[in-house]
């Protein structure tokens, strides 16, 4: 499985090395003290053989990950985690397939076979188990609240995998209008008594910002403490126990590569990742890390283009128009992950870190030095789509292939459609989200005639066109009834996250 194994594998924070934890530690704080994201300097000393990859099932690849990567876990703690998490709740028991796309040398990863229909299901049905096995005696009876910022996806990914979940509450704010319906009916109707909606008028990052200040905000903090016996922690990919089992479909694509002899062991492949907040094509950097065979990992982003224009330029500026789009969960302008990135790229520099930071908080911009930039593209390439490639991206997709993609997905196929690549290297396309979670969008960019249905006739309207089942978990919807409809001010979540822990820890 692994070489030169280690368990001296400690967490500190991106903007400072001062105080260290276990990765149970990190994983239940979620975010540092400091507003850092944690990281650990043991990253890429130990290596996954991939000799012995092929032929492996997902869950066991996920095993021999995760057990580099959290080494606190116990062997057995790991077995009952990733058994509990891709499980029967999969509709395909791959977890992520991989589809040829066409007769090219190109693929496509999907990540949406999970029970919320998106690729935030392959981390927030484990995060949950790993949060439990992360209790110790001391602190055995306390409830950790959980706390999430959605463009979309991860709000109900997280709360299906934390709903009713014992020793754990949730809190999910999602930005008013700027979600489609079907994703919007999926976290307003969900079950559970530990869990909370609620939409904030604003964007996401405006809803992002607010709940990292409410993590390091020690009033709050210690009133959720002492009143209700819980510790905030996140479930976004802030959390180090989002990002890392994210890391193990990169292995296993590579592994399905293999295994129908489009490379042989040892050969480079590129991934094109639709990015947003950056997370996913981070694991893909940590999956280099730990020795898989990637030449290039690259941005897709859609019309909030600033990851594209940080790799062109060094420059990450966040101050500049904010567009609703047709692929809303990469509606971002301030990309968290692409910290952790950074400090590996600046060679684990946590005082350039905090300047970085503070400058992007105080002026919303910053600059790396030009010795980082060069690094960086190095590995990452980039690319962008607007509103009429993403739909015309949709439509090429499906008359050159017979293969419905998303909005999300179509940045990703639109970019890797004109970079250019070495055409004897195999480029894995990431899936992101199911087509029916936008059923309107897709139909429209089929030349389908929507004009007066609902999402829900869309959806069958799809289903007919293309010969496709819409998962039954998004058809269902149309019979549910909201639960959550509280809409607040930005300034206004503060006070709600008091309120709820009263109500739901």
């Amino acid at each position: 499985m692994a070489e030169n194994t280690t368990n001296a594998v400690m967490f500190h924070s991106t903007r400072s090395n001062s105080k260290t934890y276990t990765s149970k530690q990190a994983i239940r704080r979620g975010i540092a003290e400091d507003g850092g994201l944690f990281v650990t300097d043991c990253l890429g000393e130990t290596r996954y053989n991939i000799s012995n990859i092929v032929g492996k099932s997902y869950k066991q690849i996920a095993k021999d990950v995760l057990q580099i990567l959290l080494p606190d876990f116990t062997s057995s703690e790991l077995d009952e985690c990733v058994e509990n998490a891709y499980g029967d709740q999969w509709e395909d028991c791959e977890v992520t397939p991989l589809k040829q796309l066409g007769t090219n040398n190109d693929f496509v990863l999907e990540l949406f076979h999970g029970p919320t229909c998106a690729f935030k299901d392959v981390a927030l049905q484990i995060l949950p188990q790993f949060i439990r096995c992360s209790k110790n005696a001391s602190d055995s009876s306390q409830n950790v609240m959980i706390l999430t910022a959605t463009s979309g996806d991860t709000g109900k990914a997280a709360l299906a995998g934390f709903a009713n979940v014992e020793g754990t509450s949730m809190v999910t704010f999602y930005p008013e209008g700027k979600v489609s319906k079907i994703q919007e009916l999926q976290m307003t109707t969900q079950s559970g008594s530990n869990v909370k909606v609620c939409a904030v008028r604003g964007n996401f990052d405006d809803t992002q910002s607010s709940v990292k200040q409410i993590f390091t905000n020690d009033s709050i903090n210690e009133s959720i403490k002492n009143n209700n016996n819980a510790l905030l922690s996140s479930a976004n990919s802030i959390n180090i126990g989002r990002l890392i089992p994210q890391v193990v479909y990169y292995f296993y694509a590579y592994s399905k590569l293999v295994e129908r002899g489009s490379i042989k062991l040892g050969d480079e492949v590129e991934f094109c990742v639709p990015s947003g907040n950056f997370g996913n094509i981070l694991a893909g950097y940590y999956a280099k890390m730990l020795g898989l065979p990637v030449k290039h990992l690259i941005v897709a982003s859609n019309s909030n283009n600033v990851l594209f224009d940080f790799l062109v330029s060094g420059t990450y500026n966040k101050i500049r128009p904010f567009h609703q789009t047709v692929a809303p969960s990469m509606d971002i302008l301030v990309s968290s992950n692409l910290e952790r990135m950074l400090y590996y790229m600046c060679n684990k520099d946590t005082r350039l870190l905090q300047m970085l930071m503070n400058d992007l908080q105080q002026w919303g911009a910053f600059e790396v030095p030009e010795d980082v930039l060069s690094k960086i593209r190095e590995l990452f390439g980039c690319g962008w789509a607007n509103e009429d490639q993403i739909r015309d991206s949709i439509k090429e997709c499906w008359n050159k292939h017979n293969y419905v993609i998303d909005p999300h997905t179509a940045c990703g196929y639109f970019v890797m459609s004109h970079i250019p690549h070495d055409s004897s290297v195999p480029r894995v396309l990431l899936s992101t989200a199911s087509p029916y979670k936008f059923p309107r969008v897709v139909c429209e960019s089929l030349g389908l005639n929507v004009e007066g249905l609902d999402d829900f006739a869309c959806m069958d309207l799809l289903e007919r066109k293309t010969s496709t089942n819409a998962p039954k978990m998004l058809s269902e919807l149309k019979n549910k009834t909201a639960r959550f409809n509280d809409v607040i001010n930005v300034e206004d979540m503060p006070d709600y996250v008091l309120k709820c822990a009263n109500e739901i820890c």
